[in-house]
């Protein structure tokens, strides 16, 4: 390709045509909402949809019973709460991951106990659980990051020998399948986010799902401020707040269901031609995947990025520089207790300062993670949603960047 400026600086950007939008609806969506407005019946309690899509959702993860709530977040909170987890409990869960999986914990006043995750996969690597294993551990949290699947044969066999829970953070894995299994009902239980940007959206909204029924209805009680579905008379039956999904998020995400596999299949398949083309790129590391994920939704397109490539260019700035060109692209997270309110433990007003059941996490040193926090970038998955030219549009607009990189002196 020619050289020519890059788009921040004033030139054209190099992608000619615009991604596939997201969300993605259409006229089934407007249907929805217009079939549950009409109706006039908005919650779930008198609706039918949000019972509707627990079931279709729950057949389709290959669960027993699906409980649908306000987020994610939520259903991480419900569900630790429904396994009896709690005040000093610890909970072990990856250090490279959205925070909301270790807030979810500290919000039910349990522990989250980091470990380091795989350099290649980015998921919880197995072989650090057993440093952090402590008479005081009552679960781990597997992270399904960027939907590519954690070894959760390692893992299970870990909880099995040391009679713990496993919650599996699925919230970027709608779909995805561990040795042809449908994760999220693998273990005790499994979490879904359905945040606008999730592979499939109602804006806002979370799911738990499980084997177990007997869990679900625990987490419906907590859910609904401790009242059973049948009751008339407010029986309120133990602890719980109000995260109970609307009919109008429910609606939206029954149609959204429907367009899961061909969008997946679309995003593997691109994400494939993907890999291979990124492969001439000096400086692009994508993230690995092991034989068990045979099915890779692709929330994100994840990698690393080697400055070192692109004449010492800050990661902030190739960012930049890859929205300019018109590519959908973020800085990768911060391992977690490399974020303000875990250095600074800003956990009010839930915990004390300094309070002696959680660890200091300005100690804790997961080397992974903090490398992946300082080097990987990511791609919005509507990136994977388009044709072979967007691709190679994208990895122009990458080859661009780097010829065009001013060069810088990199200070060892």
């Amino acid at each position: 390709m020619t050289e020519n400026r890059l788009a921040m600086n004033g030139g054209q950007p190099a992608k000619t045509k615009p991604f596939p939008e997201w969300p993605d609806f259409d006229e089934q969506e407007v249907a929805a909402l217009t079939r549950v407005l009409e109706s006039r019946m908005w919650w779930r309690v008198p609706g039918t949809e949000v019972e509707a899509f627990e079931r279709e959702f729950a057949t389709y993860q290959q669960a027993r019973a699906a409980l649908a709530v306000t987020s994610g977040t939520h259903a991480i909170e419900t569900v630790l709460s429904g396994l009896g987890i709690g005040r000093g409990d610890e909970v072990i869960v990856p250090a490279y991951t959205f925070v909301s999986t270790a807030f979810g914990v500290l919000s039910v006043n349990a522990v989250p106990i980091l470990v380091d995750v795989d350099p290649r996969t980015y998921c919880l690597d197995p072989q650090d659980l057993q440093r952090v294993l402590s008479p005081r551990t009552r679960a781990i949290m597997p992270v399904h990051l960027a939907g590519n699947i954690a070894n959760m044969d390692a893992i299970m066999e870990f909880a099995r020998r040391h009679h713990l829970a496993v919650i599996e953070d699925a919230a970027h894995a709608h779909g995805g399948e561990w040795q042809s299994q449908r994760v999220g009902a693998l273990a005790s239980a499994g979490i879904f986010s359905f945040q606008a940007g999730k592979l499939m959206t109602a804006g806002e909204g979370g799911c738990i799902v499980s084997q177990d029924t007997d869990l679900i209805e625990r987490c419906y009680l907590m859910s609904s401020c401790g009242r059973s579905k049948k009751d008339r008379t407010y029986q309120h039956m133990m602890l719980g707040t109000t995260c109970r999904m609307s009919e109008l998020h429910a609606a939206v995400l029954r149609v959204q269901l429907t367009r899961l596999d061909r969008q997946i299949s679309r995003r593997e398949r691109n994400a494939e031609i993907l890999d291979k083309l990124l492969q001439t790129v000096e400086g692009i590391t994508p993230q690995g995947r092991d034989s068990w994920t045979t099915r890779h939704p692709h929330y994100m397109y994840m990698f690393r990025y080697d400055s070192s490539y692109f004449g010492g260019m800050p990661r902030t700035e190739f960012v930049d520089s890859l929205i300019a060109e018109g590519v959908p692209a973020f800085v990768g997270y911060p391992a977690i207790h490399q974020t303000p309110a875990f250095r600074e433990g800003n956990f009010a007003p839930r915990w004390k300062a300094q309070d002696p059941l959680l660890p200091d996490y300005q100690a804790v040193h997961c080397p992974i993670s903090e490398e992946l926090g300082e080097q990987v970038v990511w791609l919005h998955h509507r990136t994977l949603l388009g044709d072979e030219e967007d691709l190679a549009e994208l990895v122009g607009a990458i080859r661009k960047i780097q010829v065009n990189a001013p060069r810088r002196t990199v200070l060892n």
